[in-house]
């Protein structure tokens, strides 16, 4: 069975995104005080009672404005109404009825969803009372809650999932799961909803449009892929405000949650500290990774541009030239399902086993032809055993006499070789040296 889908709709700066928050468990979407912070629609999942659904944050609805955020917002919320199972409409008890609660309330009479109408912020049974003016909106019974306390929000959440599977009936699998990291306008919201085939994430020439990491789900021959395309990484000094912050650290949450991270470059303006910083954050996480240049369609180019490119790339990339780079367009759909098909190469690498019998046949070898220099007390340094261990990457277990004493410079040597001997594309390895 599949996972129902739930859209919390609502009017800017009701609670939606503190309500997501309350229901998935963690901080996914940013909260803020300022009206707007919320403008893609973020994907959780919730378990509740043995059962699981899926939860679209959506911006807040503004049905007659022009100003171009509120008007992609719009289209969000239309697109969320038509995906979901169920809606969860939610008003504020403070203000009480807007005319803005009205339209909404039409838009989803309009789709025939099954709707809950959610009235926020009654912290107490004195403010009970306060319920009967929504009655108004012809959305059913109010049903009244704290997003910010939790307060009754178990009760609706048993209405809402009464008829909902429960989680030993669902097909839940492991996908691969792809974050798209860069700067901000390199192109991360174009590249996913190219590949969905739909505007999933909206797209503006103003950069950092995308505050939020959104998760979508792509269908690629049969294999169900998430995709993560997160907020640009601005550097530290440009962060001026709280939303920049938590954007910034989604960001690097993104890429702690993908088994591969592709980083997206400005094919114009090439690599830059910052994209120094991405990748080697995605190391330390020890994840996949993937060089792509965008927006390659605007380069002038002849036979040997790409190569040229490329090997500067490498050459800046120093001792993480095993990257993989490929040169898409994601506005023209150039090498977007090969970038696909190179992420699930990487992945399987990262999975990749190389026995004990032939890791020590083939690397012990290596290691006498070239063995280590010697400790700084001119002791001889000896490797006498190779294993591989590590469940999620790869991690080489060295075992030799003097395991604090390997130079960085043989263990890039040890690294080369594994990479010469097995491959290991895109995929950051661990050396550990024990003592034998």
């Amino acid at each position: 069975m599949n996972i129902s889908l739930v859209a919390i709709v609502g009017r800017p700066n009701v609670g939606k995104s503190t309500l997501f928050n309350r229901l998935v468990g963690k901080r996914e979407a940013i909260v803020d005080d300022m009206s707007g912070v919320t403008r893609d629609r973020n994907y959780g999942e919730v378990e509740w009672a043995g059962k699981m659904f899926r939860l679209i944050d959506t911006g807040g609805y503004v049905p007659e404005s022009e100003e171009i955020f509120e008007k992609a917002i719009r289209e969000q919320v239309q697109h969320a109404l038509s995906e979901a199972d169920s809606v969860l409409f939610i008003v504020d008890a403070r203000t009480g009825v807007l005319p803005l609660d009205y339209q909404i309330a039409e838009l989803i009479r309009k789709s025939g969803k099954k709707a809950f109408l959610l009235v926020n912020k009654i912290d107490s049974e004195v403010q009970e009372g306060l319920l009967s003016d929504f009655y108004d909106l012809g959305i059913g019974h109010p049903i009244s809650i704290s997003a910010l306390s939790g307060r009754r929000t178990g009760d609706f959440l048993d209405e809402l999932t009464a008829d909902f599977p429960s989680i030993s009936d669902l097909n839940l699998g492991s996908n691969l799961k792809l974050s798209v990291v860069g700067r901000p306008n390199v192109g991360k919201s174009t590249l996913t909803n190219s590949l969905l085939g739909e505007d999933r994430s909206i797209v503006t020439d103003i950069p950092g449009t995308t505050r939020d990491s959104i998760h979508s789900h792509l269908k690629y021959y049969g294999e169900e892929i998430i995709l993560i395309d997160t907020a640009g990484l601005r550097k530290k000094a440009r962060i001026h405000d709280n939303i920049e912050y938590f954007s910034m650290a989604r960001t690097l949450k993104a890429i702690a949650d993908s088994d591969v991270t592709i980083v997206l470059l400005d094919a114009e303006k090439g690599m830059e500290s910052q994209d120094h910083y991405i990748i080697d954050e995605a190391i330390r996480r020890k994840r996949g990774l993937i060089i792509a240049v965008n927006k390659w369609d605007l380069v002038e180019k002849d036979s040997k541009t790409a190569d040229k490119y490329k090997k500067s790339l490498i050459k800046q990339l120093g001792m993480n030239d095993y990257i993989p780079v490929i040169f898409i367009s994601a506005k023209e759909k150039l090498r977007i399902y090969k970038l696909i098909d190179l992420a699930k190469s990487i992945h399987s690498e990262r999975k990749k086993v190389i026995a004990t019998d032939k890791l020590n046949d083939d690397l012990l070898p290596e290691i006498e032809k070239m063995p280590p220099p010697a400790s700084p007390t001119g002791r001889e340094i000896k490797i006498k055993y190779i294993t591989q261990g590590g469940l999620h990457y790869p991690v080489f277990l060295f075992f030799t006499n003097y395991p604090k004493n390997i130079p960085e410079n043989y263990k890039r040597f040890l690294e080369k070789t594994l990479r010469r001997l097995y491959g290991f594309s895109g995929v950051p390895l661990t050396l550990v040296f024990k003592q034998k």
